[in-house]
């Protein structure tokens, strides 16, 4: 009986460490960001198992088709319009990041969904239960956590992980060995669907369907949506079927 309990430990740990492997492909983001202030441990990463959530039923769209009713843009200079069933978001060469934010702030436990697609390539992602506070030169800092939709070009593969946007680097990087499939779930050319889901401590998100992160937090509990388009000198996205499911 003891071998066999030994064995069975043996084997729950090759388990673990397996799944808890940092990629060969990521070694260079290892090193890079393996110190950074949100950076987990690697023993201690939970692994998203679920199924996406279903979409259909109780959800409210955020977006009405018609305008940028319902939401202010925060923290820079670069431009959203509403253009049929999409919001186009386009950098601005000079301005800080922008966030197309909700006006309700005060979003808890949620699925939210939406779909994006890169018309000119570049950085963005989803701001949830985000907050505000005054920054330099007047503007609005936006800072919390983000699910990351980096672009095509990049190439790392983190789309879906979740970022502490001006509160320390990435709370959840996807570069374990686990995380081959969401790295591997980005669309070029097409829109690509990001799911989150915030209940209590715990937030869970998907990419295209294939599970990603899997953060917990004791900090980042109410806050407002924000759709980012990133400082830089060019990209151009577009933004459909905005939604959110309130949870009890």
């Amino acid at each position: 009986m003891k071998k066999l309990s030994f064995a069975l430990l043996l084997f729950a740990t090759s388990v673990l460490f397996a799944q808890n492997k940092v990629s060969e492909s990521q070694s260079k983001w290892f090193k890079k960001y393996k110190s950074q202030k949100n950076i987990p441990k690697l023993e201690e990463t939970k692994l998203n198992k679920d199924s996406e959530p279903s979409l259909k039923d109780g959800f409210v769209n955020l977006y009405n088709g018609k305008d940028l009713t319902g939401w202010t843009a925060k923290g820079g200079t670069c431009t959203f319009e509403a253009k049929g069933d999409v919001i186009r978001g386009t950098c601005v060469k000079g301005s800080p990041s922008t966030y197309l934010s909700t006006e309700k702030s005060d979003y808890t436990d949620f699925i939210f969904t939406c779909e994006m697609k890169w018309i000119v390539d570049g950085n963005t992602g989803v701001m949830f239960r985000a907050q505000s506070k005054p920054g330099k030169k007047g503007q609005e800092t936006v800072f919390g956590p983000q699910a990351e939709m980096e672009g095509i070009a990049k190439g790392r593969g983190w789309s879906g992980g979740i970022y502490g946007q001006a509160c320390g680097g990435y709370f959840y990087p996807l570069w374990l060995d686990a995380h081959k499939d969401a790295r591997n779930a980005l669309k070029e050319d097409d829109f690509n669907r990001i799911t989150i889901k915030a209940q209590g401590g715990n937030v869970k998100t998907w990419i295209n369907g294939i599970p990603a992160s899997n953060w917990d937090t004791d900090e980042y509990m109410k806050g407002f949506f924000g759709l980012q388009i990133h400082s830089g000198k060019k990209g151009t996205v577009e933004f459909k079927n905005i939604k959110v499911k309130e949870l009890k």
